[in-house]
């Protein structure tokens, strides 16, 4: 379902809809299925070797990915650009810091910044925190007049061309694309027959608010995966970034009690102190990270090992991991 900013009357009820309509198809299919278990056909079963199924190949003795990061060189890290470094204050003092992606959504990350700039988010709230899913903020449905220069319907960057990408491309298979890897530090998916890319949902992605089609929201109502990556919402709203520090202060605040997480007493919202660009900070305490450069051997090494957890641990490789399940290492530098 589309994470909605405003109008959650109107996306409660098609939510609804869309959960019988899913109703009546689980029933459908179930139907289906007792009728061919009752007549002996219940399809084709998996077999070692058979031609259409993947079967993993566990590998022993790979580096503990903890490992890898502690001895990669200072080479196999890019440093986080002070203009893609969104920093959110809360009020109770914790902070969230989220690079941005203007590579993927470039519109939408100029709208963050312009409206960073302009304290569109300082007074604000974290307003929904639903579980196993995102926690958003902004100022949900107060009539806030937008700052100058912000695009008020900014295009559907929801893919980008796959050329000049250049990705590392992980050889397992995905459930929801036909091709999965990384570029530039950023999970990622691809089609190579249309030649489109896409961020993906993984675990603090931030993608941007919006009502329904064919809205594409301003970016200033943001979100975090704070659950299991919903990788259905891929292609459907704008990816403008991650959080790499501070996820914590997002995911571990109580859960809205009404639809969709959303939270009535404002009493009990977050409160938002401040967002700032890292560029508008003070050089002295401006904070400064690093991404593991995924075209580096170091990273090909981290990728080997989270496909084949060993250690005084794990008594059986996996032999296989899905693209949010390569979370790129991100460090403090300096």
């Amino acid at each position: 379902m589309p994470v909605c900013s405003g109008r959650r009357e109107r996306s409660r009820s098609i939510e609804r809809g869309r959960a019988l309509r899913h109703s009546r198809a689980m029933r459908s299919r179930l139907t289906a299925l007792a009728v061919l278990a009752l007549a002996g056909c219940t399809g084709p079963t998996p077999g070692a070797g058979e031609v259409g199924f993947w079967t993993p190949q566990p590998v022993g003795g790979a580096t503990e990915p903890s490992v890898v990061v502690k001895d990669a060189p200072a080479s196999d890290w890019r440093p986080v650009a002070p203009e893609n470094l969104l920093l959110m204050d809360l009020a109770d003092g914790a902070r969230v810091a989220i690079e941005l992606a203007p590579d993927f959504a470039p519109v939408h990350v100029a709208n963050i910044r312009a409206l960073a700039r302009a304290g569109w988010w300082n007074g604000a709230k974290v307003y929904r925190v639903q579980d196993n899913y995102v926690a958003q903020w902004g100022v949900n449905e107060a009539p806030t007049p937008l700052p100058s220069g912000v695009v008020k319907a900014p295009p559907a960057e929801y893919t980008r061309p796959l050329a000049a990408l250049a990705p590392r491309a992980l050889a397992f298979p995905d459930s929801y694309a036909a091709r999965t890897g990384h570029a530039d530090g950023w999970p990622i998916a691809w089609n190579p027959a249309s030649g489109e890319a896409w961020l993906t949902h993984c675990y603090a992605t931030v993608g941007v608010g919006r009502d329904l089609a064919p809205d594409t929201g301003t970016g200033g109502e943001l979100y975090a995966v704070i659950g299991h990556a919903p990788r259905h919402l891929d292609r459907n709203i704008a990816v403008v970034g991650r959080v790499i520090d501070g996820i914590d202060a997002l995911a571990a605040r109580p859960r809205g009690r009404e639809a969709l997480g959303f939270i009535k007493d404002e009493a009990n919202q977050a409160g938002i102190a401040r967002v700032r660009l890292a560029a508008d900070v003070p050089a002295a305490e401006r904070p400064r990270y690093e991404v593991m450069r995924t075209d580096s051997s170091s990273f090909d090494s981290y990728v080997a090992g989270r496909a084949n957890r060993g250690g005084t641990f794990f008594n059986l490789p996996a032999g296989g991991v899905d693209l949010c399940n390569v979370q790129v290492p991100v460090r403090k530098a300096g």
